[in-house]
């Protein structure tokens, strides 16, 4: 397959994230981040029985990994299961115009150009469409409690986009490492779950629902991205990547039954064209 059918499959795995977190949102977080992330492991284990090499990595990179996925996926639960589902989700894909505004302050030699801050108020003016929106639209939140649930969304954007511009700062490291990443988070998780949440009894379409999660966007999303960086333009992979958000907030107004009204399609019209302009300012 060409390296352009690999990045949709990819994109077409991470649209299902926000779909299916909410799908179990009735699970504790610690259980349901824990689970996915392991089962999100499994296609590197293969890889590392035929060679052990594949997860040996510095302990630095190994904790900035656990920082990445375990911060990232548990913050994300949390936010849709605290506001709206589609609106969080909008707001979490503030990640990659946060990679932008960042960049000058996370890695050496970057500098913020005067078009990066006009992306910048662009992208966070359509979070707040769309929080906002959130109410007047007829979504589900009901208080400041509500509101609270976009805090951790905006945190889960903030974890990936740092994540994301940090391990430019380590070693490099194979993407079966990744694997290692999701065992130890999800092993943390479990632990988590295990001394602060009640315990709960999963069923039959949890998990179907669980391994669905792990196997698609928590899992082999991971593995086909990295081949179609490896065998296509990055440049040009890399727009596709602008996809996600809004296939990922189409398959929740069709999941969660919401209609589409102005101020989700407005915030997603502004945060998408923020975080497009924000990557090819030069």
């Amino acid at each position: 397959m060409s390296s352009t059918v690999y990045a949709l499959l990819a994109i077409a795995l991470w649209a299902t994230l926000a779909s299916l977190g909410t799908a179990l949102s009735h699970l504790p977080p610690f259980l349901l981040t824990g689970f996915a992330l392991i089962i999100g492991s499994v296609p590197s284990w293969p890889l590392v029985l035929r060679d052990r090499s594949a997860w040996r990595v510095p302990p630095r990179t190994l904790a900035l990994g656990i920082y990445g996925l375990f911060g990232f996926h548990f913050l994300l639960f949390i936010a849709l299961r605290h506001a709206p589902p589609v609106e969080a989700n909008l707001v979490n894909y503030l990640w990659p115009l946060l990679m932008v505004v960042l960049a000058p302050v996370l890695l050496p030699g970057m500098s913020l150009r005067p078009l990066h801050v006009v992306a910048a108020l662009l992208g966070f003016a359509g979070a707040a469409i769309a929080i906002l929106g959130a109410r007047s639209g007829g979504a589900a939140a009901t208080g400041a409690q509500e509101y609270w649930g976009f805090v951790p969304a905006l945190g889960s954007a903030f974890v990936w986009a740092s994540y994301s511009l940090w391990t430019k700062r380590v070693a490099a490291f194979p993407t079966s490492a990744i694997g290692l990443f999701g065992l130890v988070s999800g092993v943390l998780s479990l632990a988590c779950h295990a001394v602060l949440e009640p315990s709960v009894a999963l069923s039959g379409r949890d998990w179907l629902l669980l391994v669905l999660c792990g196997l698609g966007p928590l899992g082999a999303a991971f593995f086909v991205w990295d081949i179609a960086l490896k065998r296509g333009d990055a440049r040009q992979i890399g727009i596709l990547s602008y996809l996600t958000p809004l296939g990922s907030t189409a398959l929740l107004l069709l999941v969660t039954g919401r209609p589409l009204t102005w101020t989700i399609a407005v915030a997603a019209w502004l945060i998408v064209s923020a975080a497009v302009m924000g990557t090819r300012a030069r």
